[in-house]
């Protein structure tokens, strides 16, 4: 297959050809990687073939793309052609878009001799990682055996063999590195990383459940101190088994029931997810709800499910009207999205991004701007 060109192409539609991440992007083969993904498809998910698809493999694989590659304890390569996953499974790994790769390894500012730590997936990033440095300069982990093996054998395919370790990131790390990159998201940071990081080195993560992108350098008392970058990013959040638990169940009560509580916002409906910062801002104050959309023409509703069994409803006619918003459970979840729209009204934006980062040696993680500060544990 002619994947060079798509590949030069893909490394020129998302790098500055000026950037030491331009030929290794234009020259690694994203494709082997990738043979086949899962796709949503009316509720489900459904297998793509590349193998089967060579035109619509190569499109796929060298666009700038996520391609979920595991749904649930479904891994891919091991589905046959037509097969599909149904009910509420929930991606589990995955190839990410390249230019987000990129970007985190750019946040990073990994230097030619720098040993790195990265996350394995499908083994994309880390051959990216290893055409810029050298396969002895990098070490790759992941908490599924199954997905690591996968990984080096296509880079050993490559004739790249760097350090490839079944690991639980959030656990301790198999050596010292001057910078870790984990396109995985964490919460609360991993006080190992700040061992496994050697004086002056770099970390770079997402925070669960939120856009924001970390970056922070170690400090001479094995902290570290860095900010919440302005870009935004989103990624998968740590597991330490083989799938993660099943997301909040939408009961009958929170679907269509009065609830405890019932109201009229002040504002439009927003669905946190399409809104980064407001959605960041309430994962911080409230960790760990889901949301579930539903839209019908210009009529949607909009649910924040929590796992202490909190929930609210808010369904809306049309575009500008105000919602009717029912809730229930010990927290209020509406209430508090309210209070971070009020603050977004009053004072024009909201603080996380941009904020500064203080990592103290035993993980303890604070984030400041002004005279806004918060603890995240």
């Amino acid at each position: 297959m002619n994947w060079l060109p798509l590949a030069r192409r893909l490394a020129r539609e998302v790098i500055r050809p000026e950037s030491r991440w331009h030929s290794a992007m234009a020259e690694v083969p994203r494709h082997v990687f990738v043979p086949r993904w899962w796709e949503p498809d009316g509720g489900v998910w459904a297998l793509r073939d590349g193998p089967s698809d060579p035109d619509g493999w190569l499109a796929a694989a060298y666009s700038n793309r996520t391609l979920v590659t595991r749904v649930d304890a479904r891994h891919a390569d091991h589905a046959g052609p037509g097969d599909v996953v149904t009910g509420d499974a929930v991606p589990t790994s995955s190839a990410t878009l390249p230019g987000l790769v990129v970007q985190m390894y750019r946040h990073a500012m990994i230097g030619d001799a720098n040993d790195v730590l990265v996350t394995t997936g499908t083994g994309y990033g880390t051959a990216l990682a290893c055409a810029r440095l050298g396969s002895g300069r990098v070490t790759s982990v992941d908490v599924d055996e199954e997905l690591v093996k996968l990984a080096a054998g296509r880079l050993a395919e490559l004739g790249e063999h760097p350090r490839m370790e079944v690991c639980d990131i959030t656990g301790p790390l198999p050596g010292e590195y001057d910078r870790i990159v984990a396109t995985v998201s964490v919460r609360p940071v991993p006080v190992s990383w700040l061992h496994a990081l050697r004086p002056g080195g770099r970390l770079v993560t997402t925070l669960a459940g939120t856009g924001l992108i970390l970056t922070a350098d170690k400090t001479d008392d094995g902290g570290a101190e860095g900010r919440i970058e302005w870009d935004r990013a989103g990624f998968m959040r740590t597991r330490h088994g083989s799938t993660y638990a099943p997301p909040a169940r939408l009961g009958p009560e929170a679907r269509e029931g009065d609830g405890e509580e019932v109201t009229t916002s002040r504002y439009p409906l927003l669905y946190p997810p399409d809104a980064w910062d407001v959605m960041s801002m309430l994962e911080l104050t409230v960790p760990g709800i889901d949301y579930r959309l539903r839209q019908a023409g210009d009529e949607r509703t909009v649910w924040l499910l929590h796992p202490d069994r909190s929930w609210a409803r808010a369904a809306a006619a049309g575009l500008l009207d105000s919602p009717t918003v029912h809730q229930a459970g010990p927290q209020r979840l509406w209430d508090e999205l309210e209070r971070i729209r009020n603050r977004l009204n009053r004072e024009g934006g909201l603080p996380v991004y941009g904020a500064r980062a203080r990592l103290d040696p035993d993980g303890v993680l604070t984030l400041s701007r002004g005279s806004w500060s918060m603890t995240v544990d």
